[in-house]
């Protein structure tokens, strides 16, 4: 046991209470607690003495007896209730003591009187941040749970209930449990409370004339419910009453956490569907609207409120992440509103200076609004290039969580494409190197957008640019990637490939350094269990290398590749039929060196057979692609 020494002014009347919970005389254990009750109100010292003394698990044990009088029980609820309400620390003792699993069988109790003290005991407990919340029903698991004991239904009614009060929790239960969830809401949308759907009664409570909490809690229910696949986009119940409920919560005439809540719900209402953000960006000036998240931290109601003023500058980063999370979801498709958003006053330095703010979700909310806009050409060529864009971006790849990762390095996919002015300067910062050490994370993902920025850093590059590559990347790595469980990685790494093996100078110098891996790795992914696209991506590869003046060699030389090749030209799939054929084209060719003892060798292996039978193939592409390379027989 820990020796624990305390004031000693407290100990003896702090013991004398706990002791006397270990009365035998029930009548005088009931008292005992009711003076406990009465001494701990609103007195810390006195609550962390209890518990220091051990009173917590004595009380629960109490709370748990079936013995004990529902009077003595309830009043124990009350005891824990008052001593969660005093610091953190008292709140982690009586979670380690497992007051929550206690407090919900309790639950089950006939008795009103003792429910609703352990209810608000939970509550309390549950309010705290020190409290792990997946100790309730907030995962899928849960909310089916809560469904099959007849949530649904028994909490309804209580939307139609004369106590406000009443209204807003049952409300904020429906917003919780129909989120995700299409089973939940597919069954909300049949509803009926009083005659009424269930949907019309959350119109009705999106009224204006409606408190706000009310107005919001209502819009995120349909929100959800429309999301989870139960409510159309274009139902009017979404276009004309939520949409324009969630936009009027973005004024600055509106509290800071409503303007957050607002703009953080109309993004995720309006995430996958390009209609919607169009209406969104032309309702109420919006995107002007949301130009003051950055300058107004405070509502113009509370210009008077000192207490509130000093709060809203504290949270003030809430609101630039929920307008950065709102933008990244109004530019994610349209390009008006891409230029829209740009244009806005100082939208780029705002971003750029969210990319560095100390707060990782401001840092998230600003690369994703950075992506959304990096997905349009326009974007890329001006402002991307005017705001340099780029270095911020670098800086945030240093060393950021996962996810952040996966948004700046997305991002950074972009502005390495060919037409983007941004590419020169970014390849001269080390971002080679950066990126070959996100092939080699543990996340597919980061693997992905690593391999596809430098496939499209490779896209039409001199051959220095392409020689840093592959030293930085290194062969042993390139092969692991071409044999990554990942598909997505593999058709990159193949793009990569690809792109490196473009232009004869540039097919001819890899393959004289790296010819025997890149031949054994194309052997392997043609020999595997690949998919059409794989294969597809792999004999373009391969007619690349045939186009060049050595590497030609590599393949004429390997009786294994050319089999296949002769394979894939018999295949049922048209893509690996033309993309093999293309692959013979190259090698026959006739203004070439040596062309004439490759057509003699490539005959006796029974190609031109194979290339007779396709000149009368059903596909136009490919008999036009056979009867081209005929033509190379007959000249």
């Amino acid at each position: 046991t820990k020796c624990v020494h305390l004031p000693p002014e407290v100990t003896a009347t702090s013991r004398h209470y706990v002791d006397r919970l270990f009365d035998p005389d029930p009548q005088k254990v009931l008292q005992g607690v009711i003076d406990m009750k009465n001494a701990v109100i609103g007195n810390n010292k006195q609550k962390a003495n209890l518990i220091v003394l051990g009173a917590v698990p004595r009380l629960l044990y109490l709370l748990q007896q079936g013995s004990s009088s529902s009077e003595l029980r309830a009043e124990c609820a009350v005891v824990l209730g008052s001593l969660a309400m005093g610091t953190e620390n008292n709140i982690k003792s009586l979670v380690d003591c497992h007051i929550i699993p206690a407090l919900l069988q309790g639950l089950l109790c006939p008795d009103l009187i003792f429910i609703e003290a352990c209810l608000r005991c939970l509550r309390t407990v549950f309010i705290s941040p020190v409290t792990p919340v997946q100790l309730l029903y907030t995962t899928p698991e849960h909310q089916t749970v809560l469904f099959n004991h007849g949530a649904i239904q028994n909490i309804a009614p209580l939307l139609i209930s004369p106590s406000y009060k009443v209204r807003m929790q049952a409300l904020k239960c429906f917003s919780v449990l129909a989120y995700e969830n299409t089973q939940v809401s597919m069954t909300l949308v049949n509803v009926l409370v009083d005659e009424e759907l269930l949907s019309q009664v959350f119109v009705r409570m999106m009224q204006r004339d409606q408190p706000i909490d009310m107005q919001l809690t209502a819009a995120k229910c349909l929100t959800y419910m429309c999301r989870a696949g139960a409510i159309r986009t274009d139902d009017s119940c979404i276009v004309l009453k939520t949409l324009p409920c969630l936009v009027r919560m973005c004024s600055k005439e509106r509290l800071l956490e409503e303007r957050v809540e607002g703009a953080e719900t109309l993004a995720y209402l309006m995430e996958p569907d390009v209609e919607l953000q169009r209406i969104a960006s032309v309702t109420d000036h919006l995107v002007a609207m949301l130009a003051d998240y950055f300058k107004y931290p405070s509502s113009v109601s509370a210009i008077t409120d000192i207490k509130r003023l000093d709060h809203d500058l504290k949270h003030a980063h809430e609101l630039r992440q929920a307008a950065f999370k709102l933008y990244a979801s109004l530019g994610s498709n349209d390009e008006d509103i891409r230029k829209k958003i740009t244009e806005t006053e100082n939208m780029m330095d705002r971003i750029v200076s969210g990319l560095s703010e100390s707060s990782v979700k401001v840092r998230l909310a600003a690369v994703r609004c950075l992506h959304s806009l990096s997905r349009s050409v326009q974007q890329l060529r001006t402002s991307f290039h005017d705001h340099a864009v780029w270095k911020p971006l670098m800086k945030l790849l240093q060393n950021a969580p996962d996810e952040v990762l996966v948004m700046a390095s997305s991002t950074l996919c972009n502005l390495l494409l060919e037409f983007s002015p941004s590419k020169e300067p970014i390849l001269e910062s080390g971002v080679i190197e950066l990126l070959c050490s996100l092939t080699q994370s543990d996340s597919p993902a980061l693997r992905v957008n690593g391999i596809w920025a430098l496939m499209n850093m490779a896209f039409q590059a001199d051959q220095k640019v392409k020689g840093e590559i592959v030293r930085a990347l290194g062969t042993e790595q390139l092969f692991r990637l071409l044999s990554d469980p990942d598909s997505n990685v593999l058709m990159k790494t193949l793009g990569l490939l690809r792109n490196l093996l473009s232009t004869r100078p540039h097919i001819d110098q890899v393959m004289s350094s790296h010819g025997k891996q890149i031949m054994q790795a194309v052997t392997l992914i043609l020999e595997g269990e690949h998919s059409i696209e794989v294969k597809e991506q792999t004999l373009c590869i391969l007619a690349n290398i045939a186009d060049g003046n050595t590497a030609k060699e590599l393949i004429m030389t390997n009786d294994d590749i050319l089999q296949k090749i002769k394979y894939y030209m018999a295949h049922s799939n048209v893509k690996l039929q033309l993309a093999a054929t293309f692959c013979i084209s190259n090698l026959i060719w006739n203004e070439e060196d040596g062309s004439q003892e490759r057509q003699d060798k490539l005959r006796e292996l029974g190609f031109v057979d194979i290339l007779h039978k396709l000149t009368q193939a059903s596909d136009p592409n490919l008999c036009d692609r056979a009867k081209t390379a005929m033509q190379q027989y007959l000249a």
